[in-house]
């Protein structure tokens, strides 16, 4: 799935402001204010009405901090402003989140019901781990990078805005002349980053200034910044939309693409030759302890990195055994190397056509959406599409990656598929990529937790990643079940997914707290994947651009497929496979330790 909320949830960004919130007993005032009335017990008449309080301040906070976060979740209110990106805002930011984090103590758990039990241990887990990760590590200095950098974001949100009515055409106005301001921010915090000595490696940034030379387009009407007002309603074509488009065009032509051509200039000659040619997070200060705590953080588990390297040389090894009997049942003479590269080579696995990869696509999605029902009780509202990887993208992104859509804006979920070099897009491959992006992995998972009913309002907005991306690494393994993996070429490309993301264990490990070079990594990889060497290369340097992340896929498939097993053991023929699953995606995205109390109360439930 692409990372970008993930990214821009490690980039909470810009202070609160300060909404009204005298309806529900909060007086209007600085954070600080509104934090220390919450605390006082004696404001409320229960303390039910106090943690809804904190819900509802918090959730404020999440939207009025990132704007874009609340544009990607479809969050009115918020469209016309940027995130603060200066060291200012940064600072700002983690002061007011540690606020939260303090008034924390003041609530009993053992107090409330078991549904606010709850929701206070997933906002409790939240709020701590970023707090104890921003407060202690300097994060900000890390937020651009070429797989998915706060620049490409930049141009993604404007795309998606709403351009339904004159307010939100005012909006976007809005952001694209704000976006000089944001520039100016960003350049200065990477600064800050070069005066400190705590910058990017130069191979996960190296790809930088050709993307935003990408993004930038003499004509303004070519322009990826111009996209919202080439289909404008009739209403507004009718009543201005000439006058509209020209404001548009002249902010593109004289404040958007100078903002980004200076940046350019500023990222190629100063950054660039400021950027480290070491690759591991413990080659930064205290990068040890800053790499365990991004452990912790992505995975919600207390593992260490050397457990977890440990856990992926066992994965791999299982893996590589399920691989060796297909190749046996398949006939073919040679070892797992040639196989591999058997499967890399021969033109039967590849298209010859963007347009046939697309279409093959979405073929396997419209087979697999009416097998659902054999697997799964309760299904999204939230349509999905799947479309092209934007092309000033494509170079430096994943295969394929997966953005939410938001009911509310009437914007539908999207699984977006990577046309570029299509030798290195097989087939085999396909149908596991699909069931991970699409469904039932991130669009059903993800849709279902915005679609959540009774609950506060920040859980349909936050995502642990170990959870989301378990789930849609656990959702492979449905394939079967699905109609798919009808032959051995698919089951094998099921299974080169599967231990990709257990090389990913052994691979992010032996960069970050082993010292293992690019090359090391990149040879390991090579040698127990078929994956093409675009797509190892690729993979590779998302590992160093972003330490952690890619732990949490297999930590979190793991955890899943245990707790199935513990199920089916404990309820034998009162198992239901379809419950089961509604119980492990009812609560929306939780911490790993949450996810297993939901179940075993499930299993005690059932039991009784």
């Amino acid at each position: 799935m692409r990372k970008l909320i993930a990214l821009l949830l490690l980039c909470i960004i810009q202070s609160c402001t300060n909404q009204n919130q005298s309806d529900k007993g909060i007086p209007e005032g600085s954070l600080d204010e509104r934090i220390a009335f919450i605390k006082n017990q004696a404001n409320f008449s229960s303390e039910e009405d106090r943690l809804e309080a904190l819900f509802d301040t918090y959730t404020e906070y999440l939207l009025s901090s990132s704007p874009i976060n609340a544009t990607f979740y479809g969050k009115p209110g918020y469209d016309h402003l940027w995130d603060d990106l200066s060291p200012e805002g940064l600072q700002k930011n983690t002061e007011e989140l540690g606020l939260f984090y303090q008034l924390l103590e003041s609530f009993d758990p053992m107090t409330l019901s078991p549904d606010d039990q709850l929701n206070f241990s997933i906002l409790s887990r939240t709020i701590k781990d970023n707090y104890e990760l921003f407060s202690q590590f300097p994060e900000q200095y890390l937020i651009i990078d070429q797989v998915q950098g706060i620049h490409q974001a930049i141009a993604q949100v404007i795309q998606i805005m709403p351009n339904d009515n004159n307010e939100s055409i005012e909006n976007i106005l809005s952001r694209l002349n704000g976006i000089p301001v944001l520039m100016q921010q960003l350049q200065t915090t990477l600064q800050e980053g070069i005066d400190r000595g705590i910058v990017m490696p130069k191979t996960s940034v190296i790809k930088i200034p050709d993307q935003l030379k990408g993004i930038i387009s003499e004509n303004p009407e070519q322009s990826v910044f111009y996209i919202p007002f080439t289909s404008l309603p009739e209403e507004i074509n009718q009543e201005g939309g000439s006058s509209i488009q020209e404001r548009a065009r002249k902010i593109i032509t004289e404040k958007v693409n100078p903002a980004f051509k200076n940046f350019t200039v500023f990222f190629e000659e100063v950054y660039l030759p400021h950027t480290r040619d070491s690759y591991g997070l413990n080659e930064l200060p205290n990068g040890e302890a800053w790499y365990n705590k991004r452990i912790q953080h992505q995975t919600t588990t207390n593992l260490t990195a050397d457990q977890i390297h440990q856990i992926g040389k066992l994965e791999v090894n299982r893996i590589k055994e399920e691989m060796l009997d297909i190749i046996d049942q398949l006939g073919f003479e040679g070892d797992l190397d040639d196989f591999n590269k058997f499967l890399k080579t021969d033109p039967r696995f590849y298209f010859d056509s963007p347009e046939e990869l697309v279409m093959t696509y979405r073929d396997i999605c419209k087979r697999i959406d009416p097998m659902l029902p054999k697997l799964f009780g309760k299904l999204p509202r939230l349509p999905y599409g799947v479309k092209v990887v934007p092309e000033y993208q494509e170079q430096a992104t994943t295969t394929a990656y997966y953005m939410p859509g938001a009911a509310d804006n009437g914007i539908a979920g999207n699984f977006y598929v990577n046309t570029y070099n299509l030798p290195s897009r097989p087939k085999w491959g396909m149908e596991a990529l699909a069931i991970h992006e699409a469904v039932p992995g991130h669009h059903l998972q993800i849709a279902l937790a915005q679609e959540q009913e009774n609950v506060p309002e920040f859980r349909t907005m936050i995502m642990f990643t170990a959870f989301v991306e378990g789930w849609g690494l656990y959702s492979e393994s449905l394939g079967k079940d699905l109609g798919m993996y009808q032959d051995l070429y698919s089951r094998y490309g099921q299974l080169t997914f599967e231990i990709w993301r257990a090389i990913r264990l052994v691979v992010d490990t032996g960069i970050h707290q082993l010292g293992w070079s690019r090359q090391d990594a990149i040879t390991y990889f090579q040698e127990h994947s078929s994956m093409t060497d675009q797509d190892v290369i690729v993979e590779v340097d998302r590992y160093i651009a972003w330490p952690g992340q890619a732990l949490a896929y297999k930590i979190g498939e793991l955890k899943i497929k245990e707790l199935r097993k513990i199920a089916e053991e404990e309820l034998g023929e009162d198992f239901d496979v379809r419950a089961f699953h509604d119980v492990v995606l009812g609560s929306g995205s939780v911490p790993l330790d949450v996810l297993e109390q939901n179940v075993n109360q499930w299993i005690d439930a059932i039991r009784q």
